[in-house]
């Protein structure tokens, strides 16, 4: 088990461009060889390059877990013909479409943007096979960036409600502990990337916020 710190096309936030789904890793394929060969020494998982309608940020566009894949509507046919091999897809339209921002899941549960109407709440639960809830973090709609999710644990924005986090927990049936990233940051879903024994955190972050992570992941 390790946690890494580390940038991904020059931004600490590493958790907006590298998606884990399952046992996938799915990154920019504008990344260059060194930057792979970097992430692979984080990532003990197989390594996929993908663009989501041409686009490199891939954590704030797809989501999902080792049963099905949430994905915003700017992707391609061609970039759904790629997703269709890990899982099955829900698509998400109108407007609320950055999956990767709205919603954060685990093999046991998700959570989801109240800015997602309930049918689609329904159908990304039918797709990951999980229970899903509707809540905010800190009081915010972005639960993807405010969050960061295995399936040992989940590290929360800072300001989190005792409310919010009896509705996540019970969803996602793992502990929420709070931390931040990058020095200070509370945007721990955009900073930091986990699968459930490895993690990379955005440069900058400090040795507290590191050992705060490991903890809430259970990557000790």
């Amino acid at each position: 088990m390790t946690i890494s710190t580390g940038d991904i096309l020059g931004h600490s936030q590493v958790g907006v461009y590298l998606s884990v789904v399952g046992n996938n890793l799915f990154y920019p394929t504008s990344l260059d060889k060194p930057a792979i060969e970097e992430i692979q020494q984080v990532f003990d998982i197989e390594m996929n390059p993908l663009l989501i309608g041409g686009s490199a940020l891939l954590g704030s566009l797809i989501c999902g877990n080792n049963k099905g894949i949430a994905v915003a509507d700017i992707a391609t046919e061609a970039d759904l013909d790629i997703l269709s091999s890990y899982g099955d897809i829900v698509i998400l339209e109108s407007g609320v479409n950055a999956a990767g921002n709205l919603l954060e899941c685990n093999d046991f549960g998700a959570v989801v943007s109240k800015s997602i109407p309930n049918p689609g709440v329904e159908l990304i639960g039918e797709i990951l096979g999980v229970n899903t809830a509707r809540v905010r973090v800190a009081g915010q709609d972005t639960v993807g960036s405010l969050l960061v999710a295995n399936n040992k644990g989940i590290l929360s924005h800072p300001d989190i409600t005792s409310y919010e986090v009896k509705e996540i927990e019970k969803t996602m049936q793992v502990p929420v502990m709070v931390g931040t990233v990058c020095f200070g940051s509370p945007y721990v879903g955009a900073g930091c990337v986990t699968s459930d024994t490895n993690a990379l955190v955005g440069s900058g972050s400090t040795g507290p916020e590191l050992n705060r992570i490991e903890d809430a992941l259970g990557l000790i």
